[in-house]
């Protein structure tokens, strides 16, 4: 069996066969020449398919060990998808209660207008899950680890309840990647990225993929995909592509720099704490190295005194750029309780520990001693003052 790294060069891409073109062409156009009516070579609109965009739903399918994979114009559109293709009014969904703030907005804002239930619950709890499971439960959704507190499902556990309980199992491997983490390989029913964070990997394009491991939920996905038609243009399918093909490097490149500024920050005198897997100090250290190959590209830290220093904070830095999304090669911070979480109502923000103080941090991979010391600078430089101590 091939290696993710060679999968995301080499599969289902070779050289063109007419001019010999080592790189999957962008197929841009809209329409394709049929012989005759009714009948065509396998594409007639590009909404329906398209060369470049077969050729990216291939790859991410046989990275992530799926049979199938779907490919859309954002992960929030793969998420629409997903759930207008299989759920029902009077269906119950068990969803994490720490997601992304633009999946809790759908959920909670869009998807409930259609007489769909759902239960936002810690799934770091196994014991929860069984809690508020109904006799309409249709599906359990999930990110592992989460945005922005970087919990940890045991998906071993999670997927397990699901097939006890016939129910449809849906992981946001989004923060993990196929190359760190593959749900499908467990057992899991359906894996969705947002392909604008690490897979496309460089910030320059939007996209969202639904992978299914089996046959069973492709002919809905593929009609809800082609009838609602938010899929992505060729252009962007090529970027994605290119993207995809250095993902191996990118990841371990993001894991190293992550793991050595998390040990930087958690021995910082003005960091209250820091949340990453990689860190014994995590609660489910364990748990991350059991079902993930290492610990990915995300930090979160809070810092000491509140919003004002936060605040202080962001408007010294040099190298880290004050943005929303992640997983591109420049390293980013944002305040999710202001930002990419906004759309929670404060007081679930609260409780989830979504603070005013709470700094998510996309690691890039640029040189890594530069980065220790552009945080140093901006927490007010305390490493300098221990070193000097």
């Amino acid at each position: 069996m091939s290696g993710l790294k060679t999968k995301a060069i080499h599969s289902g891409q070779e050289p063109d066969p007419v001019t010999g073109a080592v790189i999957t062409p962008i197929y841009q156009t809209t329409t394709f020449a049929q012989p005759a009516p009714g009948q065509h070579k396998g594409y007639e609109y590009s909404r329906t398919g398209n060369p470049t965009r077969t050729v990216l739903e291939t790859v991410l399918a046989d990275m992530e060990d799926g049979a199938h994979g779907f490919c859309f114009a954002s992960g929030s559109a793969a998420l629409a998808t997903l759930a207008f293709a299989l759920l029902r009014p009077g269906d119950h969904v068990i969803v994490g209660d720490d997601v992304y703030g633009g999946t809790y907005r759908f959920l909670d804002k869009v998807l409930s207008n259609f007489g769909v239930d759902m239960d936002f619950i810690d799934m770091a709890d196994p014991a929860s899950f069984e809690a508020v499971r109904r006799d309409t439960t249709r599906m359990v959704f999930l990110e592992s680890p989460t945005n922005p507190l970087l919990k940890l499902t045991d998906l071993e556990a999670l997927i397990g309840f699901a097939k006890k309980h016939g129910l449809i199992s849906v992981v946001d491997n989004t923060f993990a990647t196929p190359y760190l983490q593959q749900p499908l390989t467990l057992g899991a029913d359906i894996v969705l990225h947002s392909m604008t964070k690490y897979i496309g990997g460089h910030s320059d394009v939007v996209g969202g993929a639904l992978i299914l491991k089996t046959d069973k939920y492709r002919e809905a996905i593929a009609f809800h995909q082609n009838s609602i038609g938010a899929t992505p243009d060729p252009f962007a399918c090529w970027l994605t592509l290119r993207g995809l093909k250095t993902l191996g490097v990118r990841m371990e490149a993001h894991c190293k720099n992550a793991m050595e500024i998390a040990q930087f920050l958690e021995a910082h005198p003005k960091v209250e704490d820091v949340i990453y897997p990689g860190l014994p100090s995590h609660p489910q250290h364990a748990l991350a190295k059991k079902q993930m190959a290492a610990f990915g590209g995300m930090i979160s830290l809070r810092i000491k005194g509140g919003k004002a220093e936060t605040d202080a904070f962001f408007k010294k830095l040099q190298y880290f750029t004050l943005a929303e999304s992640l997983g591109g090669i420049e390293s980013l911070v944002e305040i999710p309780a202001v930002m990419t979480h906004a759309a929670i109502e404060p007081e679930i923000r609260a409780r989830l520990g979504i603070t005013d103080n709470l700094v998510r941090v996309s690691v890039g991979i640029e040189d890594v001693e530069d980065l220790k010391a552009d945080l140093d600078r901006a927490l007010g430089g305390g490493r300098a003052k221990s070193a000097a101590a």
